[in-house]
């Protein structure tokens, strides 16, 4: 077993005893449980589809959460200054490729939001947004409340603004939102006036009864979750597959709903879990996540550093928002979005922008003994 002294100075000895490790441990348990549940869900679903090898999806998906832990843990490793040029060079090659996107991207349902790169495959820009545009909108905020730097808030608001119209054309509703509900989150710890608050919530429900009208597929999904007698045969699916887990589950591989379940292995992965493990399992993966959340939220409660706060708040508010997304949809407790379940549902760009985020909380919830240690 290694072991690492305390009197260990070098850039790893230093990671160890400063990052914390319940929080890197239950972001590793859920990898764990993104393993089991694709070896569980996408040889069928790659059967369905008629693809090459009914191993497809798991063999990619060992590749994309392998490099999604590597990429957590070395972005762990980065002081303040370097998560934050970080996320600037981020989110400046996002907004450039969402906006390729629009032009150069595949149409899939009606939405363009991939873009296939050479060596790479397709790529998914608008993950990427997420967690580079908390950081950023984050650093602005605080120099704009603190410092009185001149026009650091309005460009936080450029930016929002840049990013929600670039997402309002795709269209991806459901990114937008989060994205929304982060950027409005940051503001409200960093004591944002409440009349204002009202006015950015009253625009936000406007927002959301504009998108019900503008966008046909948003429509129908409000109107089938709110209709009992239509049809939802997805969420009926879903919950079939909860009914037949019980408590302990059918056991692995038993399941029979993933072989009939439109995106098992991916915005439905929750529902095989239900099925195959049962109601304990689920139950255990919904405490991972909101241990991560509350976990991050504890270590905020002595920090000084207001662009750290606010950087943490936006992105365990990403993180938390996300996964409950997509598990009430799976429950049908809200009207179905086509969204993963962080580390745990099939996707290259979903798992490795999502590492990238919780790298970056990682990295800014490190112990500092000063200052000079952000290296700022």
């Amino acid at each position: 077993m290694i072991q690492v002294s305390r009197a260990d100075t070098s850039t790893l000895g230093r990671w160890w005893w400063t990052v914390d490790r319940w929080t890197l441990a239950a972001l590793l348990t859920l990898i764990g449980f993104g393993y089991v549940m694709m070896l569980a869900a996408s040889p069928a679903v790659a059967e369905r589809i008629g693809a090459a090898s009914r191993n497809m999806f798991f063999m990619r998906q060992i590749a994309y959460l392998a490099l999604a832990a590597s990429v957590m843990v070395l972005v762990s490793m980065l002081t303040v200054k370097q998560v934050r040029l970080l996320a600037w060079l981020g989110l400046g090659g996002a907004i450039v490729m969402v906006a390729a996107t629009l032009v150069v991207g595949a149409e899939i349902k009606g939405a363009r939001r991939w873009i296939s790169l050479p060596g790479i495959g397709s790529l998914q820009p608008s993950e990427f947004l997420k967690p580079c545009f908390a950081v950023v909108a984050a650093w602005l905020i605080s120099e704009g409340k603190l410092n009185k730097r001149y026009g650091a808030t309005a460009l936080a608001v450029l930016l929002f603004v840049i990013i929600a119209l670039l997402l309002q054309r795709q269209p991806d509703i459901g990114m937008l939102l989060v994205v929304t509900a982060v950027f409005f989150a940051q503001f409200f710890v960093a004591g944002l006036n409440m009349v204002i608050v009202a006015v950015a919530g009253a625009c936000g429900v406007a927002g959301a009864v504009g998108a019900y009208f503008l966008f046909p597929h948003v429509q129908s999904r409000v109107a089938r979750f709110l209709d009992p007698n239509a049809d939802n045969y997805q969420a009926e699916v879903a919950l079939e597959a909860f009914g037949n887990g019980g408590l302990l589950g059918r056991g692995p591989g038993e399941g029979r709903i993933k072989n009939v379940l439109p995106d098992a292995h991916a915005d439905f992965v929750f529902a095989v879990a239900g099925e195959e493990f049962g109601l304990v399992v689920c139950l255990v993966i919904l405490a991972l996540f909101a241990f991560v959340v509350v976990r991050g939220l504890v270590r905020l409660l002595g920090e000084t550093d207001l662009f750290v706060v606010l950087a943490c708040a936006g992105l365990l508010t990403q993180f938390g928002l996300q996964s409950f997304i997509n598990m009430a949809s799976t429950l049908h407790l809200i009207p179905t979005k086509g969204m993963t379940l962080p580390f745990v549902s099939y996707g290259g760009s979903s798992v490795i922008a999502i590492a990238l985020g919780m790298g970056m909380l990682l990295a800014l919830t490190r112990r500092r003994l000063s200052r000079a240690e952000d290296d700022r």
